[in-house]
């Protein structure tokens, strides 16, 4: 049987060269090699065919200008244009001189019937008429003289007490005393309708003033002020009064900022407008 293939051995230094053997496969292709060095420049080859066009270029640069040409000819006239549009509207012209009367034309359609002219001149007066016949002598008429009943009072002390009258003690008008300023209030003796009103300065704090008439808070008003702060108040009112009611004004508490002084008055007023049987007189 043949053996298996033995170890290579030792080269033999007295031994002869071998011939050359036969060229074996071809191995697997190396690695890529380094770059050798540039070759000498060869030389120039036939002219290759045109290529394609390239793309246009970028615009470049305006060139600077040139010199100026000698003028030109005259050319040949052109076709005519088209007609252009109309130009705006030229200014008023003077006016012409006035024209002859024309023809008289048909008459038109009647108008809407104008304004109410303004009255005329007063004319001549007439002759008096006949005197007519006396009348039937009417009966005696009752003599009476106008009820009257009015009052204006000024208030004399600042911040007055509250929720009690205001005692306006300084008396403008009260011929008829129905005013009483030792209470500060005013009491019906004639029956019908009344105006009462007030004008009050109010400095320094707040004003709440009410008026009050047959036992009950008829108007409730208010002014806000504070610091040294100087404000107006008014009202008037009309009220139904029975003899025997009574009217008068309240200030509340903390909001009795009513004030009086040499510059500055507060005043409480009141009439009879008209009594309760003057419609009886009428009818």
């Amino acid at each position: 049987m043949k053996g298996q293939k033995g170890l290579k051995g030792d080269t033999c230094e007295n031994g002869t060269k071998g011939e050359k053997g036969d060229k074996g496969d071809l191995g697997l292709q190396g690695q890529d090699g380094e770059n050798g060095d540039k070759g000498e420049k060869g030389d120039l080859g036939e002219k290759g065919l045109c290529g394609d066009p390239g793309e246009r270029g970028e615009r470049g640069e305006k060139g600077e200008a040139g010199i100026k040409g000698e003028k030109g000819s005259k050319g040949d006239a052109g076709v005519e244009g088209i007609p252009g549009m109309n130009g705006q509207e030229g200014e008023k012209g003077e006016p012409g001189s006035k024209g002859e009367k024309g023809d008289l034309g048909p008459p038109g359609v009647m108008g809407p019937v104008g304004p109410k002219g303004n009255p005329g001149s007063k004319g001549a007066r007439g002759t008096s008429g006949k005197k007519g016949s006396r009348g039937i002598k009417g009966s005696k008429g009752d003599s009476s003289k106008a009820r009257r009943s009015a009052f204006s009072a000024g208030l004399s002390k600042s911040f007055p007490p509250p929720n009690v009258p205001i005692k306006f003690d300084k008396i403008l008008y009260n011929d008829q005393e129905d005013y009483n300023p030792s209470t500060g209030k005013f009491n019906c003796s004639i029956p019908g309708a009344y105006v009462f009103a007030y004008h009050m300065t109010v400095r320094g704090r707040p004003a709440r003033i009410s008026i009050v008439a047959q036992n009950k808070k008829i108007v409730k008003t208010r002014e806000t002020l504070y610091g040294q702060e100087i404000d107006q108040a008014s009202f008037l009112i009309i009220l139904k009064l029975n003899v025997g009611d009574q009217v008068w004004l309240e200030v509340a508490r903390d909001w009795n900022g009513v004030y009086v002084s040499a510059e500055d008055d507060s005043i409480f007023t009141g009439f009879l407008l008209y009594p309760d049987d003057i419609f009886e007189t009428l009818t």
